[in-house]
């Protein structure tokens, strides 16, 4: 067989097992994980956790994924609330514009959209099935760790503000 012709077919079989994947959900659904707001900082010298929970809560949504509608409403979400943390629109369209570019899909990083399926589920919506396993893990992680932290502040899932 021509290096070629041999290069097309591992291709195309990579691209159909990746589309049988996301097609069918099969993949596995990792644990949740965070790094803050990944390439970007938590806040600023002098507060350095100021918006890290708006980039946890910005996690657990590019972790479960779904559609494009989703994921924009979690980037308007993000860019919202570091604005309401700073008061500084710069800087806020500066995270919203960071995580347009970088956290599409279509890369294959650790911080991408849906990043807790495997790699090649595109913007989907979920499924029923897949909602449930979302919030399964989700449960799991969250017997674990009570509570998301962030710099010694508790940040309680879905809200905008440390817990007191």
């Amino acid at each position: 067989m021509r290096p070629v012709t041999l290069l097309l077919l591992v291709l195309v079989l990579l691209a159909a097992s990746s589309c049988a994947t996301a097609r069918g959900g099969r993949g596995r659904l990792a644990d949740f994980t965070t790094d803050g707001c990944s390439l970007f900082p938590d806040g600023t010298r002098a507060q350095p956790d100021l918006w890290c929970d708006c980039c946890l809560r910005h996690d657990l949504a590019y972790w479960r994924g779904g559609s494009a509608d989703d994921r924009l409403a979690a980037d308007q979400a993000l860019r919202a609330c570091v604005l309401a943390r700073t008061g500084d629109p710069a800087l806020a369209r500066t995270v919203f514009a960071g995580v347009r570019a970088g956290g599409a899909a279509v890369f294959p990083t650790g911080f991408r959209w849906g990043y807790g399926w495997p790699y090649g589920r595109g913007n989907r919506s979920l499924s029923a099935e897949e909602r449930a396993r979302v919030d399964a893990v989700l449960e799991a992680y969250l017997r674990r760790n009570p509570t998301l932290r962030c710099g010694g502040d508790e940040v309680a899932p879905g809200t905008a503000t440390p817990a007191r």
